[in-house]
Parts: C-alpha cells; structure tokens; sequence
C-alpha cells in the first residue's frame, strides 16, 4: 500500500511540473466586423447639420495611414478629429465643422486602411455611404490608369503607388466647373495594378482626371504633376467601364528656376521650354568680359566669364542678369554671387564608350561649351601605327559636343590624340594634350532590330529605343516613314516609344489640364524585345492596335541577319486569333464581376471595391 502511495504521488509531481508550450488554434484571418454605426450605413435623408459619424466594430481596431488612405466624396474640408490614430479602439470616429450639401450622396472610403489589432486582418476597400437626399446615388465608373511614356509596375506591394512610387489619384470634376485648384467632386485613389473605381455617383456631365499627387493634397498641382484627362466629358447616366486614362507629363509653365555656378561661369536654368526669343542681359557692370549663350530648344542659358579680365576685387561679386518673362509678360531680374574657382578646367570625355559598334563613330563631351577647335593638331590612329583619316566638328546642336567621323572597322584598336590647347572653349583651352584609346566591337556580337509601322503618324516622329530602365539608347527623328531600323545594338532588351512632334515646334509637348490641352501623341511598344547577336529582330507594329502589353519575347520573329522576312501572314492569324480569344475572356469576366458586385452590395451594403 505505501508503494501505492509513493507511486501515485511522484506521477502527480511530475504533471503539474511539466512545463510547455500552450496548444492554440488556427490563426485569426478574419477581418473585422461593423457591428453598429451612426447615422447607419445607406441612410438617407441625413441632416446636413450632421457633425460625426462613428463606427463601431467587433473588436479592437487600427487606422493605419488615414490622412492618405481615407477619400471622402464629395470632399469635406474642414475636418476636425480622425479616432483611432495612435491607439487602437474598438471604434471609428470622424468629426468635421462643415455643413454637408443638401440632396447629396456622401461616400466615406476607408480603402485598406482599417486592419484589426492583433492580426492585422485588413477589411479591404471599406465604404460607408449616407445621403442627405431621399435616394443614394448608384452609379459608378472603372478603369485602368497608365502612364504614356513607360509602363507601370503591376503588383506592387507599396498600396497606392505607381512605378515611380507616388500615389495617383482619380477624380471628377463637373463639367461647368472653373477652379481645378479644389479637390475633385469625386475622388478615389488608383490600386497599385492601375485599377480605379469611383462609386456613388449622381448622374451627370463630368470631366475625369488622374494625376500623379505628389504632395498628397489630392489637388493638381499644375504644371507639376503628371496628369490624364478624357479630351470630352463624361456623360453619366449608366454605370461605366473600362475607362482608360494615360498620365503623361505636364506642360510646364515657363519660370526661371535658379542660377548655379558651373566650370567657366554660371548656369541660368528655366522651367518650361523658353522660346528662341528670350533675351538675357547684365545689369550693371559687374563683369566686363563675359559672353551669354543659349542652346537651341534648352531649359539653360550659361555665362561664361573670363576669369582673368574681369576685375574681381572681392572674393565673390554680386552680378545681376535681367530676361523677359513671356509668362507674366514683363521683365525680371534675378542676381547672385559669383566667385572665381582657380581650379576650374576645359575636360574632354569620351562620351561613346570605350568600345564602339560596328559602324558608329567617336562623340567627345566637353564639360564647358566650345567656340573653336584646330583638328590639325588630332591625329586618329588604328593598332597604334597606321594614321587613319577622319573629318570632326563641334555638334550644331550641342556645343558641348565633339562629333569624329571616320571609316571605323570592326575589331580593330584606336587611339586619337588631342593637341594642346586645340580646343578652346571661350576662356579656357585644354593645358595638355588627351588620349582617347577605344575599340571597335565585333560584328558577330550584335544584332538589329526593324519596326515596319501601320498607321503611323503624319507628322514628324521620333522614334526612341529604350533600355530596360526606359532611358533612351538610340533615337531617329523621321517623317512619312513606315520602316525603322537600329542596327548595332548589343544583345539586350529593349522597348521601343515614339512621339509626334504635330504642332512641329521641335520639342514633344505634354498635357495641359487647365486649358483642357491633350498632350502630342505618344506611343509605347509594350512588348520586351531581346536583340540576339547577329540575327535581325523584326516586328510590325499598328499604332491603332492598343492589345500590345508586356509579353515574353517571341522566337518566331527572330531572323538570321540579311535573310527574308517569313511566316509574318501565320503570326498575324495567330495574333487575330488570341485577340479575339482574349476579348471573349475579358466579356465573360466583366459579366462575372458585375453579377457578383450586385450580390455584395446586396448581402452587405457597406462594402464596395
């Protein structure tokens, strides 16, 4: 029996000491749950004299980002309290001293900003909607945001972002509205995939805008924003879809913006394209030697000063310069301290690279603008022996630049030498000679790559090849032409862009919202094109044809260099074919999404994507 005992009470000692880990059940993912609010959720005929409205939840609750997420239409202004903000609560509480507008339809979207306290579950894209109205407003738009020079980035993690990382906003203003300076009527912002919907809406004429809200004021800052616009308004009496606006940048008003010293003198720089006729002059007599130049269709203007025939007698000298602003049609003066640098010099950098396609020639970059340069004393030489004969120039349409030109081959070594004091640029020459020792690539290391346009502009085009990044490789300025060649392009990827010049004022010219400007046509190429070593990449392109999205290159266009174009009738069938495949499939979602949108408006009326 005492065996009994002992036994029985070392097995008790043991299972209470036993220490471990609590068992607990699967992992919180529900969002949280409205439970109640005021004045309730589809309430109509609210009083304008309305000053709250609270929500209240089935558990704690966070806010997160609410100055950025939280879209009220139509706006109101003046809010005084936002509840939760650092803290979690188990309730949403939004104070405001405006009077609401009588006969209205408010949409208060929280987009993903409400997520429960301990999970982070988040109810995604939650509305809450009253009317002070005897009807709440039903109709709604969608679409697609873009931007017409580079494609966004889809799937971004980063909510409310495009591929530059701002947040893009969609709005509709009415249509008789005169102040662009005040936030839309109705407001939303874009998802990350480009996807918009305004919902709520009162029937109406309307002008639809998206922009690129940098400061986050959901206003659009004119001229400094990207912007897209519909060229009409929108006549709204049935709900719309597919609605697609493409950003572009913005037509910037003409503004002086700062001078800045450079090497050689100083640098005026303006906003917005001044014409050929603006005019700068001193003011005063601070400087006696000094020459003003401007480069064709730049934002820039230099002064370059004689760093020894000027009498600086203080260590820096206040100089003033006066232009016509064509803006505020008067003249304006700016000034600023200029100090001599002693150790400012003339350099020249090889601005091609060290190794050279097959049948490019040399561009030398000089980091001050030249006026004369004596090629007698350059000598182009092949392998380091054999002189090889070459014609250069200063560049007509960039004085900083040196083009050679020379019969260049493939594979071979090049050394060009610049004499001493061979280049000038106004005050200052080069003190010693430079050698630039370069090759020449070999054939067999790249490829080429033909565009053959359909419907392609009038109008005088440039035609842009762009590297992965989007920055322009190459460019050819053409017109009436339907056939683009690059050739000598290494084994990358690439995109292509155009822009029409159509008023042929030399510069592509963006969009202006507040005179209701479309900007110039633009065009991108949305499918990748990788270039293979010695092979000819060919691809036709209809400029009306607005399917071509990011794809994966397709092999079947690639072609031996030199040989014939074939099976370009089978792609175009196969091309006719997907098309018509993806348009069913489009149809048949759009039917999907718009029955299952009426369910969940109908189960849960305070949701709404």
């Amino acid at each position: 029996m005492r065996n009994a005992f002992f036994l029985l009470f070392i097995i008790l000692f043991f299972s209470c000491a036993r220490v471990g880990a609590p068992v607990g059940g699967e992992k919180d993912k529900t969002p949280p749950r409205v439970v109640s609010s005021k004045p309730d959720s589809l309430a109509k005929n609210v009083s304008t004299d309305l000053k709250e409205l609270r929500i209240d939840f089935d558990e704690y609750i966070t806010l997160k980002d609410a100055s950025k997420q939280l879209v009220i239409s139509p706006p109101i202004k003046k809010l005084k309290k936002i509840i939760p903000s650092a803290m979690a609560n188990k309730y949403i509480l939004i104070q405001w001293e405006d009077t609401l507008k009588a006969n209205t339809t408010y949409n208060f979207n929280f987009g993903n900003s409400i997520a429960d306290n301990n999970e982070g579950n988040v109810l995604p894209y939650y509305n809450f909607v009253f009317s002070t109205g005897n009807t709440i407003d039903s109709l709604y738009i969608s679409g697609n945001v873009d931007d017409v020079l580079t494609p966004r980035k889809k799937n971004s993690k980063d909510t409310n972002t495009n591929d530059k990382e701002k947040p893009l906003v969609v709005g509709l203003y009415k249509a008789d509205a005169k102040d662009y300076k005040e936030k839309p009527y109705y407001i939303s912002r874009v998802d990350p995939d480009g996807y918009f919907e305004l919902n709520y809406l009162a029937a109406g004429d309307y002008n639809l805008v998206a922009f690129q809200d940098d400061n986050q004021n959901s206003i659009y800052d004119s001229g400094k924003e990207r912007v897209a616009f519909l060229p009409e308004p929108l006549h709204l009496t049935e709900p719309k879809k597919g609605l697609r606006l493409l950003l572009s940048p913005p037509k910037k008003k003409f503004r002086f913006v700062e001078t800045k010293p450079i090497p050689g003198g100083l640098n005026m720089v303006f906003e917005g394209k001044p014409d050929d006729s603006l005019q700068i002059n001193q003011v005063g007599s601070a400087l006696s030697d000094f020459k003003i130049q401007r480069k064709p269709k730049s934002d820039s203007a230099y002064i370059w000063i004689n760093p020894k025939g000027n009498d600086f007698k203080e260590s820096s000298t206040n100089v003033k310069f006066s232009f016509y602003n064509n803006v505020k049609k008067k003249v304006d003066t700016v000034s600023t301290y200029y100090k001599v640098n002693t150790k400012d010099e003339l350099t020249l950098n090889n601005n091609s690279g060290t190794t050279l396609p097959p049948g490019s020639n040399l561009r030398l970059k000089a980091n001050m603008a030249l006026d004369k340069v004596d090629f007698a004393q350059w000598e182009l030489k092949a392998d380091s022996t054999t002189v090889v004969p070459f014609q250069a120039q200063i560049s007509k349409t960039n004085p900083f630049e040196i083009q050679v030109d020379a019969q260049l081959l493939a594979g071979k070594k090049y050394s060009l030498r610049v004499g001493k004091e061979s280049v000038s640029a106004f005050y200052f020459k080069n003190a010693k000679p430079i050698i630039f020792n370069f090759d020449v690539g070999k054939s067999d290391e790249y490829g080429s790559l033909v565009f053959r346009l359909a419907n392609a502009p009038t109008a005088p085009f440039w035609v842009q090849l762009l590297n992965d990044n989007f920055d322009v490789v190459k460019e050819q300025k053409v017109e009436g032409k339907t056939e683009i060649k690059f050739e000598n392009l290494k084994a990358e990827t690439y995109s292509i862009r155009i822009l029409v010049d159509n008023n042929k004022n030399g510069v592509w010219d963006g969009a202006d919202f507040e005179k209701h400007i479309q900007p110039e046509e633009a065009y991108l190429y949305r499918k990748k094109m990788t270039v293979k070593p010695l092979w000819d990449k060919v691809e036709n392109w209809d400029l009306k044809d607005t399917s071509v999205n990011d794809k994966e290159d397709q092999e079947d266009s690639l072609m031996p260099s030199g040989a014939g174009i074939k099976s370009i009738e089978e792609q175009e069938k196969e091309k006719a074919k997907e098309k018509a495949k993806d348009k069913d499939d489009k149809t048949k979602k759009e039917q999907n999404d718009l029955y299952q949108k009426q369910q969940q408006q109908l189960q849960n009326p305070g949701y709404q994507r």
